[in-house]
């Protein structure tokens, strides 16, 4: 339930939109009013468009999300149990982490194409990093003498991972998680700014192209709302599932 101050804050930025729109201290070409940008969204709803662009979207996220975890997860694993991985690999992975997705982009089309598999490429290529530094992050920072408890207890490898190493590990990784969720959202207009047909980056693109600024608002804003649903349905699964992790969730707004 959003709180009072949360809802006072978000009017206040429409009411200072509409005052910058109606007094005329932005052109209403390049700011139109939120009434006109709400109308806007509702034709579009009307005539599926909004709905058909959406779920493109979605879609792309999803699958360049799952993928990013599928990867990042196991190499981190690896990259804590192999110190000679770790010693030979590390260089060339921080090498890569400064370089921004979308300046692989004209690679990515040479190499996957024009298709659905180098939109996802860059979604991936957006979060993995994230989520795999708080993977291994979250490894490499267990307390060594948890470890050392739990084998004078007597635990196996395997106990002594999912009873000591993985718990002490979470709050790192769901920092990642919900981190790396954020930046899928972040590439998504980058994604399919070129060679793309539908999906929201795509018809905010094609709005600009046509100067409907309008529409381009309207974009930007159903981006900005399906983030956030997918923020907190992130955070509402992990609370479900371990409660404990609630306060840790908040170390990813910083």
């Amino acid at each position: 339930m959003p709180r009072p101050i949360t809802i006072a804050v978000f009017a206040a930025a429409v009411g200072l939109w509409w005052l910058a729109s109606r007094s005329g201290w932005v052109s209403a070409f390049l700011l139109p009013a939120p009434g006109t940008v709400a109308e806007t969204m509702g034709d579009l709803v009307a005539s599926g468009e909004l709905v058909r662009h959406s779920l493109v979207s979605l879609r792309r996220v999803a699958l360049g999300y799952g993928l990013a975890i599928a990867l990042a997860v196991p190499l981190a694993l690896l990259f804590v149990l192999s110190r000679p991985l770790r010693a030979g690999f590390e260089p060339l992975l921080e090498f890569l982490r400064q370089i921004p997705p979308l300046a692989l982009m004209p690679l990515l089309m040479l190499w996957l194409g024009i298709g659905e598999a180098q939109k996802i490429g860059i979604i991936v290529l957006s979060c993995f990093f994230p989520i795999f530094l708080g993977v291994r992050g979250g490894f490499a920072a267990v307390d060594r003498k948890l470890i050392d408890v739990g084998t004078v207890c007597g635990f196996s490898r395997a106990e002594t991972m999912l009873r000591i190493v993985l718990p002490s590990a979470l709050p790192a990784i769901v920092v990642g998680l919900r981190i790396g969720l954020g930046y899928s959202w972040r590439a998504l207009v980058g994604a399919e700014l070129i060679a793309s047909s539908a999906g929201l980056g795509y018809m905010i693109v094609d709005a600009e192209n046509l100067a409907r600024t309008d529409i381009v608002l309207a974009g930007i804003l159903v981006i900005g709302v399906l983030g956030l649903l997918a923020d907190h349905l992130l955070r509402l699964a992990i609370r479900r599932l371990a409660p404990w992790l609630a306060s840790d969730l908040e170390m990813a707004r910083a």
